[in-house]
C-alpha cells in the first residue's frame, strides 16, 4: 500500500486523518510544519502528500514549491479556505487536487485513490494536428519547439488531448482539474486560461482548430 505524508499544524486533525488512512491500508508519517515535513519527505520518499496550507513555521506553498523542484509527487492541498484565488495558487505550483475542511475522510481517500491512479497511469503520448504531449515529462511540443505552460494550462491541454473529439463540459473541467466544487471557479477564471493556452498552442487563435468552443455547452478538442 502506498505510504502518505501529512503535514498538518493541527494535532486534532493530524491524528485522526492519520488513524484513519492507517486504517484504510495506508502507511502514514506526519510532520507539524514546514521544516519536518520537508526533511520527512527527503529521508522517506512518499508516495502522496496531503498538505495543509497554514503551517506554524511558513506555509504549504512554499512547501509544495519546494518538493516540485525536485519530484512530482502528487500533492494534495488541505485547506479551510474557500477562496478561489487561494484555489488557483495551489494548482499553479503543481498540486494535484485541492480539497476544503471540513471533509469526510471517505472523501479524503478517494481523492488520493484518484490522484495515486492518473500519477501511476502509464503514460503515452497525445498527438493533435502539429501538437505532442509528453504526460511522462509534462513536454509539450508544436512543430517541434517546445511549448511553455503554466501547471493551470498544462492540465487543461491534457485533459482535452486525452478526449479527443469528446464534448469537455465547464463543469466536468472544475471536476476532473480542481476537483472542488463548481463554485469556487468563475467563468472569467477559464476563460482567462482557455485564452491564454490557446495563445500558445493555436497557429490562430482567434479560429482555434485544435480546441473549439461548443457555444453554450463547452469545448472540444480536435481528433488526431
Amino acid at each position: 500500500m502506498a505510504e502518505i505524508l501529512l503535514i498538518e499544524d493541527d494535532p486534532a486533525i493530524s491524528e485522526t486523518l492519520s488513524n484513519y488512512l492507517k486504517s484504510e491500508g495506508y502507511t502514514v508519517r506526519t510532520a507539524p510544519g514546514q521544516r519536518d515535513g520537508l526533511q520527512l519527505f527527503r529521508q522517506y520518499p512518499p508516495d502522496c502528500i496531503l498538505l495543509d496550507v497554514s503551517l506554524a513555521d511558513g506555509n504549504g506553498f512554499s512547501v509544495c514549491s519546494a518538493i516540485r523542484a525536485v519530484s512530482e509527487t502528487p500533492v494534495i492541498f488541505l485547506t479551510a479556505s474557500a477562496d478561489e484565488s487561494c484555489t488557483v495558487a495551489g494548482f499553479e505550483l503543481g498540486a494535484d487536487d485541492y480539497i476544503s475542511k471540513p471533509f469526510r475522510p471517505r472523501e479524503l481517500a478517494a481523492r488520493i485513490r484518484n490522484v495515486l491512479r492518473r500519477h501511476n497511469a502509464a503514460p503515452k503520448l497525445l498527438h493533435c494536428h502539429n501538437l505532442t504531449l509528453d504526460p511522462s515529462k509534462a513536454l509539450v511540443m508544436k512543430s517541434g519547439q517546445e511549448v511553455f505552460l503554466s501547471a493551470l494550462e498544462y492540465r487543461l491541454l491534457l485533459l482535452f488531448l486525452s478526449n479527443p473529439g469528446q464534448l469537455i463540459s465547464r463543469e466536468r473541467i472544475a471536476d476532473e482539474l480542481w476537483t472542488i466544487s463548481g463554485e469556487f471557479i468563475g467563468d472569467n477564471t477559464l476563460n482567462v486560461y482557455m485564452k491564454r493556452l490557446r495563445d500558445k498552442i493555436e497557429d490562430d487563435p482567434q479560429n482555434p482548430q485544435i480546441i473549439r468552443t461548443v457555444r453554450g455547452l463547452g469545448y472540444k478538442a480536435a481528433e488526431s
